[in-house]
């Protein structure tokens, strides 16, 4: 069992005008390779903290995290980050912003890094839409353009701070399968904060439930579906069961 993302023993305080506020306390657990993890807890508890500390935004009060056994830096290039919208730039095309990246890390060049853009464009139904302007695609496919150009870094782990939140019920269900789709076609390991548990239970391999502030993990749970897709997963005959756990355990 490789310990692909580890948390060890951490702990977060940050300070406001009136006080300092213990927001994660003594925090441990981790995710194997190729995993596919979901982190909920209450409205307020530090999920997102979470993120940014694991993106090497914020440095830890106290403990550690590790990806594949070495500390997380900042602008750590191990670490992909994909927020709750999907920030491209309107007068850019579709392939200008997806090699975005590329060019701030000055490899926009670099042959090998824009045949990988080339193909993942082809491989996930954007090819056509690659000379489009963002305004031209629909919520979905503006989604996956974010996915695609941050996985064109090549980077170890993926990050999604809530990345569905902005779209309707529809177009998240699609989207959900879409992301996942590519993310494990990928061989990414992938760490995602939501407040949805349906979304998480259908997504993920396993789930940390985070307690109310001082946040710590209030219990884990390993998810075993036959489903193939999030929507499918969301039929399984045990969704239910998770779906209750998660809920009594946030409550």
């Amino acid at each position: 069992m490789e310990k692909f993302l580890q948390y060890r023993n951490l702990s977060y305080y940050y300070q406001t005008k009136e006080s300092k506020i213990h927001a994660l306390d003594n925090v441990n657990f981790f995710v194997e390779k190729k995993n596919f993890a979901s982190i909920v807890g209450p409205s307020g508890c530090g999920k997102t903290t979470m993120l940014s500390l694991t993106a090497g935004l914020l440095e830890p009060t106290s403990g550690e995290i590790l990806l594949e056994g070495k500390k997380i830096e900042k602008n750590d290039s191990r670490i992909g980050y994909m927020f709750q919208r999907d920030h491209l730039f309107e007068w850019r095309s579709i392939w200008q912003n997806i090699i975005l990246g590329l060019e701030l890390q000055k490899k926009h060049k670099d042959e090998k890094a824009l045949s990988f853009a080339d193909e993942l464009l082809k491989k996930y139904d954007l090819y056509n839409f690659k000379n489009k302007k963002p305004r031209q695609l629909s919520g979905g496919m503006r989604q996956r353009v974010a996915l695609i150009r941050t996985l064109v870094l090549n980077p170890s782990l993926l990050l999604l701070d809530e990345p569905f939140s902005a779209l309707d019920f529809q177009t998240r269900l699609k989207v959900c399968d879409d992301v996942y789709e590519i993310i494990k076609s990928e061989e990414k390991t992938a760490l995602l904060v939501t407040h949805d548990i349906s979304e998480a239970l259908s997504m993920s391999d396993q789930i940390i439930i985070l307690s109310s502030r001082p946040a710590t993990v209030k219990k884990e749970i390993k998810i075993d579906f036959e489903g193939s897709t999030p929507l499918k997963k969301r039929e399984d005959k045990n969704f239910g069961k998770y779906f209750e756990s998660i809920w009594r355990n946030l409550s």
